[in-house]
Formats: structure tokens, sequence, C-alpha cells
């Protein structure tokens, strides 16, 4: 009889240690890889803490007009983007970067290039184009470009966001 009681402590300690085992991996995952938003600049730019170094962050592959480059005027829909990217990538915010194989690392200011992925998992710089809020910038190799550039059509068929005020 006290054989059988041991069995049955161990099998519940067992069992114990592997859902909480589970839990935390479960929590690990959800969170490896997210990056803390520390700062947002304007529609395609943010910055985020990457273990205690703050890293600049452009949007692969969307384009959103200026507001704060100094060389340049605030050019039409810049605001709404800027504002659109403020109220969801607020700091605290938690987002996935992710690099692209056909894209360099950093751009000629020194920028992290990355794919910004929300907790839901949508694409962010991809919404932006599907919103209006951005152009595909198409300029250089990405592996979405086709997705980014499908996205701009319909936006600027339905004319969302820049495709309906702009002139573009």
């Amino acid at each position: 009889m006290p054989q059988v009681k041991w069995r049955r402590i161990k099998f519940f300690l067992i069992t114990g240690l592997l859902l909480v085992a589970g839990l935390l991996a479960l929590r690990f995952h959800n969170e490896f890889g997210m990056y803390r938003i520390v700062e947002v600049y304007d529609g395609d730019t943010i910055a985020v803490d990457m273990d205690g170094v703050t890293e600049k962050v452009r949007f692969i592959g969307a384009d959103t007009p200026e507001t704060v480059d100094p060389r340049k005027a605030v050019q039409c829909g810049g605001p709404e983007a800027s504002a659109y990217t403020h109220e969801h990538l607020k700091p605290g915010v938690r987002v996935r970067l992710v690099a692209d194989p056909l894209s360099s690392d950093r751009d000629r200011y020194n920028r992290l290039l990355r794919y910004i992925y929300l907790k839901d998992g949508s694409l962010y710089n991809q919404q932006l184009i599907t919103l209006g809020f951005a152009r595909a910038y198409v300029g250089f190799p990405f592996t979405k470009s086709d997705d980014f550039k499908a996205a701009q059509t319909n936006a600027s068929a339905a004319k969302r966001g820049v495709w309906s005020n702009c002139g573009v």
C-alpha cells in the first residue's frame, strides 16, 4: 500500500513540474525575440531596447511621408502616418523584429532595417501600406516586395490614406 501512495505522489509531482515547465516555455516563446519600443520618431522609424542597447529601426519596404526631416517640408499624409504609428507602436509596446535575407542589415543612416511584427502576428510594415499611410518602398530587393506592391495597388484603387488627397 505505501508503494502505491508513493507512485501517486511522484506522478502528481512530475505532472505538476511538467505543467509549470510548459507554461514557462510558452511565456518564453511568446516573449523571445520581442523588443520593447522606447521611442517613435515618425511613421516608419522607431527605437527599441535590444538587451540594454537602444537601436533605431527603419521599417523595411514601407515609406511614410516625411514629418521630421529638417531638410524637407512636412509632406502630405505625413502627420496622419506619424499619428497612426504613434498610436499603435507606443513606448512600452513589444514587437518582433525580423531581418530580410535580401535586404542589407542597416541603411545609410545606420538604422536597423527590419520587418515589424505585432504580438498578434500581423506585419506592421504591410499594414501601413494597406491602410494608405505608406508607399511600398521597392528601390531595393526584399522578399515581401510583391506583397507590398499589391497592398499599395489596393490602397491606391480604394483611395485610402495618401492615395485619397495627396495627388500621388
